[in-house]
């Protein structure tokens, strides 16, 4: 395997660990305006997914902070944080080596995982950031990050 195969691997593992070490800079408890611009962008970040670095730095931030902020460590919450992006690489691993078996599938399988990302941003990410007081922050930063996601849609796409 080349040198740039495998730095094209470690990209989204990077910058999930990047966005969970956003974990350090907390000095206290999360604020819930914060948690849901956090939150809002993630989601729009991820509904429209492009499986790079910057898709993968506020997934990292939404699993660390909310650790943190509930009781644990910060060294525990970014491990935790980094620890979800592991399995990205893991995974482009898998399908180098079953490549030959995948490519026939392939359209069938990234039509599931575009359903699996829209079910967790359906399900989980924006009924979280639309709930209680001060919702439109999260609305407000999901439109964002929906929007970043489709101008480098459209610029790299």
């Amino acid at each position: 395997m080349n040198m740039g195969v495998l730095t094209g691997i470690m990209i989204p593992f990077a910058g999930t660990a990047l966005g969970s070490a956003c974990v350090f800079l907390l000095r206290k408890g999360l604020g819930t305006s914060v948690q849901k611009a956090l939150t809002g962008f993630a989601g729009g970040a991820l509904a429209l997914s492009l499986g790079i670095a910057i898709q993968n730095f506020p997934e990292g931030a939404i699993i660390s902070m909310p650790l943190c902020a509930e009781g644990k460590s910060k060294g525990k919450a970014f491990f935790y944080g980094a620890l979800s992006g592991a399995v990205e690489p893991a995974g482009a691993l898998l399908t180098i080596l079953a490549a030959g078996l995948i490519v026939p599938a392939m359209p069938y399988l990234l039509s599931f995982a575009a359903g699996a990302m829209m079910y967790v941003v359906v399900e989980e990410l924006i009924p979280e950031m639309s709930a209680g007081e001060h919702s439109n922050i999260g609305v407000v930063m999901f439109a964002v990050g929906f929007t970043l996601m489709m101008a480098l849609d459209v610029a790299l796409g």
